[in-house]
């Protein structure tokens, strides 16, 4: 009996185990993103003070703060059948919108703006505009659509189509972004407060040469130029333009010389007079916040200044009071890490509200008096996000959020609740209903894990030092699947290492890249760190890479292989690296620096010679090729070449805009003159990455290599 009872116990554990399943590569790329994503309701927007909508499984649903219950306001059926009913093309699932008032909502459709009343089901007005159309930008207090077509921006609405400019060179662009979306700038057009005037970007690339870029899908290869300004060469020249609704004129602000310089975060005053821009030279090292008669374009003030030693970014526009408009808020680095300030139009900065060594990461509003303001921030460790309510008058500051994790906030029109998204490591997502005043939460949704039935390898996040000693950097490791500490394993490191990238978080699996379990299922250790010029650290933590790119980032990354080495169950002889663009830069530095260590290597993307690097990001980082020749010299990866051995996997997108296929190729025609051997391949149709189905095929190429050589 005692035999049977055991037999009995164990028949069952071994089903236990194998009714875990093994993530295939599909699940790993696809799966991450579409069948195995968790389920969360989307498109969270406050209605107003006292109600909240959600959409789940293409339903609009509300729910009353006071009341525990959800009802259904507009189905995808009925939202289609109002849609038929103005003749406009049905949607096949529920639209991405946003609220006009209570009870109106718009969205895209098709070619067409469509205003529609969630309370009478109905549309109130649809604005078509043509097929051809990009930079959407539709304005709620005039109902009038901005957009463009080729190079020219135009807008339409009640009053018909207005052609706002008329370049003919197609090189003279209007109203798309610029700076080639540096600085935080994601849009060219911004619409005042009111609606009845239009700021743009006019940006000019006539002086810029043109880059040759091949369409290989052609019966003949077609020729396909682009302007890519590279570091230290002429660079294109931006205006902004002021385009009055009524007199249908259109001013240019007199931002003056040198014409090279950037024009960024762009803010409307609330009485629309104003414009505010910052403004930063060419060097990168000056920023200017400068206010701008719209009227005339004239510069009325200098409101403040803002120089560094390497480099300023400004990345946040200013945000104005609703109670003074001569006063406004301010995000900056100026003591060395992003927190707040309040200002005024006359005299500058008038006082620091946040303070500490940690980030705020999102300034996410005020309370009706401005008594108290609401932010994100780093501030309980680096790789968590919190939502704080900071008093401004005493600076006391309230955790609003509880468990550990990354937390963001959406306040209602009061500012009395919140709506809590959030996930941490063993947590996929989810939702929580926060009243600021009781201090009290409630639990809204949870999605489900979707791994729940998969065998994956232990994660695992923890710190080392720095290569100075002295510094925390946060790692992550995915063991393999049935891990034995008696047996060796090789390593796959994942890296990026560069600026605006941080790959380990308290997020759901660590932010880990589900291809890392993948890998740790076939055997393998993943390994991440976050060196130091990564984000969210500091302006010190980032900024010490300055006109070094490669070197303590590398330096640090040698941190971990030392770490891991001091680890019995590490096969020290079979270790690989792998990693995209700025990662595929610094696999090169750690394939080429140290080919005793890493035995094989794939970079994809990866920036070879920083001189051929675009100017924005290259000369904030490096300075020009003039400036600073050793520095790029010493990040020149042609120079390491002799040191290749083992093996190499260089992948790269033929139409590649941003890290252009001209690196990869005088990688390889180095390797020739050396005779050294290395592999290629090359993704004809994709840009600076291989995106949707394609993606499968390439992390299988990468797959089998590690697979093949390690």
């Amino acid at each position: 009996m005692k035999q049977f009872t055991f037999l009995l116990i164990l028949f069952f554990i071994v089903s236990g185990v194998s009714a875990q399943k093994t993530l295939s590569l599909k699940d790993a790329i696809l799966g991450a993103s579409s069948y195995l994503k968790p389920q969360m309701p989307e498109q969270i927007k406050w209605r107003d003070a006292h109600r909240f909508v959600m959409v789940k499984d293409s339903i609009l649903l509300q729910q009353e703060i006071q009341k525990n219950n959800q009802s259904n306001i507009l189905s995808l059926s009925e939202l289609n059948t109002a849609l038929k009913t103005d003749g406009i093309k049905v949607v096949k699932s529920f639209p991405r919108f946003s609220f006009i008032n209570p009870s109106q909502i718009w969205f895209r459709a098709a070619n067409q703006i469509v205003i529609l009343n969630i309370d009478t089901k109905k549309v109130n007005q649809n604005i078509e505009y043509p097929e051809n159309a990009e930079n959407l930008d539709f304005c709620t207090a005039n109902t009038t659509l901005a957009y463009t077509v080729n190079n020219n921006l135009f807008a339409t609405g009640t009053s018909g189509v207005q052609q706002i400019t008329k370049d003919q060179n197609q090189h003279i662009i209007n109203g798309k972004a610029v700076h080639r979306n540096e600085f935080g700038i994601d849009k060219g057009t911004f619409w005042s407060p009111a609606g009845t005037k239009l700021a743009f970007y006019h940006m000019d690339e006539t002086m810029v040469g043109d880059y040759p870029l091949v369409d290989y899908m052609t019966r003949e290869a077609e020729l396909v130029n682009i302007k890519y300004p590279m570091a230290g060469m002429t660079s294109h020249q931006v205006k902004l333009g002021i385009y009055d609704r009524t007199t249908k004129q259109t001013v240019y602000l007199k931002t003056g010389e040198p014409l090279d310089h950037y024009l960024t975060n762009i803010c409307w005053s609330p009485d629309e007079k104003s414009i505010f821009i910052q403004e930063l030279n060419r060097e990168q090292n000056h920023m200017k916040l400068n206010q701008y008669d719209v009227a005339t374009g004239d510069l009325i003030r200098t409101v403040l200044e803002e120089q560094d030693d390497k480099y300023v970014e400004p990345v946040h526009p200013i945000l104005f009071s609703k109670i003074d408009p001569e006063k406004f808020y301010y995000q900056s680095r100026r003591d060395g890490w992003n927190h707040v300030y309040q200002c005024t139009i006359k005299d500058g900065i008038v006082a620091q509200i946040t303070k500490g060594d940690w980030e705020v990461t999102e300034l996410s509003g005020f309370d009706a008096k401005e008594e108290n303001m609401f932010f994100e921030a780093t501030k309980e460790s680096p790789i968590e996000r919190h939502v704080y309510r900071i008093n401004l008058r005493s600076g006391k500051t309230d955790k609003l959020t509880a468990e550990a994790g990354t937390h963001s906030g959406i306040l209602s029109p009061d500012q009395q609740n919140a709506i809590d998204r959030w996930t941490s490591t063993n947590n996929p997502g989810q939702l929580d209903l926060i009243s600021v005043k009781k201090n009290s939460r409630q639990v809204l949704s949870q999605a489900e894990n979707t791994l729940k039935d998969f065998d994956l390898g232990e994660n695992t996040v923890f710190t080392i030092k720095a290569a100075d000693g002295a510094t925390d950097l946060y790692c992550r490791m995915i063991k393999p699947n049935n891990f034995d500490p008696a047996k060796k394993y090789p390593v796959i490191v994942y890296v990026y290492g560069g600026p605006h990238a941080q790959l380990v978080n308290k997020t759901w699996q660590n932010d880990a890249r589900w291809w890392q379990y993948y890998m740790a299922s076939k055997g393998y250790i993943a390994f991440t760190v976050d060196s130091r010029g990564s984000e969210n650290r500091g302006k010190s933590f980032e900024n010490v890479i300055h006109r070094q790119l490669g070197i303590i980032e590398t330096a640090d990354q040698m941190k971990g292989i030392d770490y891991l080495k001091s680890l019995p169950y590490i096969d020290a002889n079979r270790i690989g690296v792998h990693g995209w663009s700025y990662g595929g830069f610094m696999t090169l530095n750690l394939k080429l620096k140290y080919p005793e260590t890493f035995k094989v290597a794939v970079a994809g993307g990866p920036v070879v010679d920083w001189s051929m690097y675009e100017v924005m990001y290259g000369e904030r980082y490096m300075d020009t090729p003039q400036e600073n020749p050793e520095g790029y010299k010493d990040a020149n990866m042609l120079n390491y070449v002799d040191k290749l051995s083992g093996k190499l996997m260089i992948i790269h997108g033929a139409q590649d805009q941003t890290v252009v296929m001209q690196q990869s190729m005088q990688f390889l025609k180095k390797c020739i003159d050396l005779n050294k051997q290395v592999d290629f391949f090359v993704y004809p149709t994709h840009e600076h990455n291989v995106r949707g189905i394609d993606r499968i095929h390439l992390m299988e190429k990468v797959s089998n290599y590690f697979q093949e050589n390690l």
